[in-house]
This record gives structure tokens, C-alpha cells and sequence, in this order.
């Protein structure tokens, strides 16, 4: 009687299915899935991927490990937004300088433009600080052209901007920091004279459109291969020395890139 007035509560059986549903116990398959198509490895570091990707899937309406790579599968850009989540871009500028020392150095002897490659360039300052380094050595500008790619879309674009953090900027002195950079509040602008000596692109070394760019007469590949396991590191090695101009040519690698 009267039930009209107290309607009974009614449950989200499809919401509770959905929840009993939830499958995040084999993180393998994503491990797999991402070393795979980036190289990167998490065999030492399985709990962090496990917290990432479970988070990423949580915030995207996702119940399991599995319905994620099929999604990602057809979902372009699902599949960049789980690469930004699992792939790090800490750096700074002239991190591991005397290697940039010495690429100016042997720019100084060429007798013709030259290109160099930065693979990965994270944020931008690995490539924006052999530009300024150059610039230092007062090669003109129109004797070299720099390429940065990444497979991190949100590293890219802040690389584009070109603003960045007193922590960043940690390792250059204050006459370099005031002749290329300008403050506004508490984030440093990269000006546009050097800005306009990078070229960057979102780009996988192990994707065909990577081999597809034109060689390079120097190659920049610092603190990449420490994410890969041996067999993956030879390969990418192979990668970047059919990228160069001259194979006899030194790449440069990061001292933790480790062999």
C-alpha cells in the first residue's frame, strides 16, 4: 500500500558486473605488449608498470589488461596517452657536457652543413643544448640543422614550447641563461633564434617511418638503451649506425647506456 510513494532502490547490476569484471592480475601481457612495440623493459620494475597502467585503465572506464590492448589496438591515440603514462622524460640542460664539447669540436672541422640526430630528445634540452653549445663556438647557424624525436607526445610538445625550470637550467651560467633565455616569473622561455635550430618529431626507432628520415653526420643517443634488455639494445645499436652517414663515426651514448 502506498508503495508508489517509497519506490524501492533500484541497483546498477550492469555497474556491479562491471566492477565484479575487473581483471588486473596479468600485467604480463602488457609488459609484453609495450617492450614489444618500444623496447622498453619492466622485468625489474613490474610493480611500478602494474600501478601505472592500472591507474591509466581506471581512468579510462577500462576493467582489465586485456579489454586495454584491444582497445589501444584500434585506438591511435589511447595507445600515445599509455606511452606518455609508461615512458619518463627527466633531464637538463648540458647534462654530460664534454660529450657536446666534443661534437663541437668535430662540427668545427667539417667543411660542409651537417645534421645531427637526437634520439630520444625527452623535453627538448638535449637537442636545444648542442644548439646553444654551437652557437657558443660561433658556427653559423646555417651549418647545422638538428632533429629531435621521441616516441612521448607530451615530451615533444614541451620540447616545442621550450619552457622550462630553474632545475633545468641547473648546469648553464647565468651568461648563457640571460643570452638565450628569457624569465618570465619563475619559468625560463628559450628564445626563438635558437628554438628555430630544432626540428622534433614524435617517432619510435623500431617503426619504419623512423629509418625513413634522411642520415645523419652525427648521432645523439644518450640514456635510452639502460630501458632495454640485451637483445633489444643490439638492435636499436643496429638502428642508429644505419642512420649515420658514416658508420666509422662515433655515436654518442649516454655513460649508463651500458653494453
Amino acid at each position: 500500500m502506498f508503495s508508489w510513494l517509497f519506490p524501492k532502490k533500484t541497483v546498477d547490476t550492469k555497474s556491479q558486473q562491471e566492477k565484479f569484471q575487473e581483471d588486473f592480475s596479468n600485467i604480463e601481457i602488457v609488459a609484453e605488449y609495450f617492450k614489444d612495440l618500444t623496447g622498453v623493459t619492466f622485468d625489474k620494475q613490474i610493480s611500478i608498470l602494474n600501478s601505472k597502467t592500472r591507474g591509466f585503465c581506471q581512468a579510462h572506464n577500462i576493467n582489465s589488461y586485456t579489454q586495454l590492448l584491444q582497445k589501444i589496438s584500434h585506438d591511435d591515440v589511447l595507445k600515445q596517452e599509455l606511452i606518455n603514462r609508461l615512458t619518463t622524460n627527466e633531464t637538463f640542460f648540458y647534462r654530460e657536457f664534454k660529450q657536446i664539447a666534443e661534437l663541437v669540436s668535430l662540427v668545427q672541422q667539417e667543411q660542409h652543413p651537417i645534421t645531427i640526430l637526437c634520439a630520444p630528445c625527452a623535453t627538448g634540452e638535449e637537442s636545444y643544448s648542442i644548439a646553444i653549445a654551437l652557437l657558443e663556438a660561433n658556427i653559423p647557424t646555417t651549418h647545422f640543422k638538428i632533429v629531435g624525436i621521441d616516441i612521448n607526445s607530451d615530451a615533444i610538445n614541451k620540447a616545442k614550447k621550450a619552457i622550462y625550470k630553474e632545475r633545468n637550467l641547473r648546469n648553464l651560467t647565468d651568461e648563457i641563461r640571460k643570452k638565450y633565455f628569457t624569465l618570465h616569473e619563475d619559468k625560463y622561455h628559450l628564445n626563438e633564434e635558437v628554438k628555430k635550430l630544432t626540428e622534433f618529431k614524435i617517432l619510435n626507432i623500431f617503426e619504419d617511418e623512423f629509418t625513413k628520415l634522411k642520415k645523419f653526420d652525427y648521432v645523439f643517443s644518450r640514456n635510452m638503451l639502460i630501458y632495454f634488455d640485451a637483445q633489444t639494445k643490439k638492435k636499436a645499436v643496429d638502428i642508429l649506425h644505419s642512420m649515420q652517414k658514416d658508420p666509422k663515426k662515433e655515436i654518442f651514448f649516454g655513460h649508463a647506456d651500458l653494453f
